[in-house]
Formats: C-alpha cells, sequence, structure tokens
C-alpha cells in the first residue's frame, strides 16, 4: 500500500465501515473508511491511553492525529464541561471525524485539518493526547513532542501511547528531555503510556 494513514489525501478506494465500541462505559459509534488508521477497530493502543487517561471536566483539549475520531470523542464525553480540538493531516479521516461528532451527538469539540499543530499554533491546552504516527518517522513522532510542550498551559499535560517495540524507550527519553517530568502511567500487552507534565 502505496498511502499511509498520514497521507493529505489518501487515493485509496473507500471502503467505509460502521464500528460500534464502548469507551470509558459510553456506547460509541464510528464510521471508518479505507486510508485512515486502524480502520476495522479501534486501536489497541487508543484504547489503553483512553482507558488511562485523567481529565479535569472543564479541560481544554487537543488530539493530536484523531484519526476517525475515537480518542478525542470519548475525551469530549469525559471533559463534559470543556473543548476538545481534534487535528489530524489526513482530510479523509477530518471528514470522518467530523461526521463521528453527529453520529455520538458530541458538541463541545471540533475537528481541523492540519500538518501537525499549524492550524492550533495561536491556541493553547490544558491537556494533549496524541497516538503518535511512529511510520511517518521519529522526526515527525519528536516534533509531535517538542511543539506540543509549547503549546500545554503550565501544569499541562500530555499523555502518549508507544509500543516498546516501536520506541517506547526513546520516547520516554525524549520526552523527559523536553518536560524533565514523565510518568510512565500504565502499560499492557507491550504498550506504554507515558504522562508528560509542564512545569508550572
Amino acid at each position: 500500500m502505496s498511502d499511509h494513514y498520514y497521507t493529505r489525501t489518501p487515493g485509496i478506494a473507500h471502503d467505509r465501515h460502521l464500528l460500534e465500541t464502548e469507551l470509558r462505559g459510553y456506547k460509541l459509534r464510528f464510521m471508518t473508511d479505507a486510508g485512515v488508521f486502524s480502520k476495522t477497530g479501534i486501536d489497541f493502543g487508543s484504547r489503553v491511553l483512553v482507558e488511562a487517561l485523567q481529565l479535569d471536566k472543564q479541560a481544554k483539549v487537543l488530539d493530536v492525529g484523531c484519526g476517525y475520531g475515537p480518542m478525542g470523542i470519548t475525551a469530549a464525553k469525559l471533559a463534559e464541561q470543556g473543548h476538545v480540538t481534534m487535528i489530524d493531516i489526513n482530510e479523509r479521516a477530518v471528514a470522518l471525524a467530523t461526521e463521528n461528532l453527529k453520529l455520538n451527538g458530541v458538541l463541545n469539540a471540533t475537528v481541523l485539518q492540519s500538518d501537525i499543530y499549524e492550524q492550533v499554533m495561536d491556541r493553547t491546552f490544558d491537556t494533549i493526547i496524541t497516538n503518535p504516527p511512529i511510520r511517518a518517522g521519529k522526526e515527525v513522532v519528536h516534533r509531535i513532542f517538542e511543539e506540543g510542550a509549547k503549546l500545554l498551559v503550565p501544569g499541562g499535560a500530555m499523555w502518549v501511547v508507544i509500543q516498546k517495540k516501536q520506541g517506547a524507550p526513546s520516547a520516554a527519553a525524549k520526552l523527559e528531555a523536553i518536560f524533565g517530568n514523565v510518568e510512565e502511567v500504565t502499560k499492557e500487552k507491550g504498550y506504554r503510556i507515558f504522562r508528560a507534565q509542564k512545569e508550572v
């Protein structure tokens, strides 16, 4: 497959499916399609991150690389008095995430097509969540960490899921170098959830 899910405009033929699942006790429905990340079911790493995630009800959240929206939509349910901004470079993912907000009755979230943070550089967030696009390369993943740190409010946190075999130790080291305060919140089946907190 020449297309990757981090392509701006996937060329692969459409193959739409409706997924029904439960995350954090919420029954959710997601329209998926070919050319987006984990189209056949919620990625296990995303599921582990969502189950571990701690959010204030008023949190301003940024979901980086939102795909069709499972993490961002769940975050919007948890931060019911806050707001979630969901960003992805993939225009098909952005269209699906927008559709899935409506499908799940979520009003406190918006979706933007954005190459990493280009559309949100003027904003700040309490929490950033990301299942980073490992196949896009370490440089892209490290940019997500470095530039994201600048968008967090003092005391804000970045939550990252990454597989041990896909570079969890080096990701943890990079987060430690940027934030100086990194906790491994949980690990399950080779997936690590890191919470990196910005200094107050």
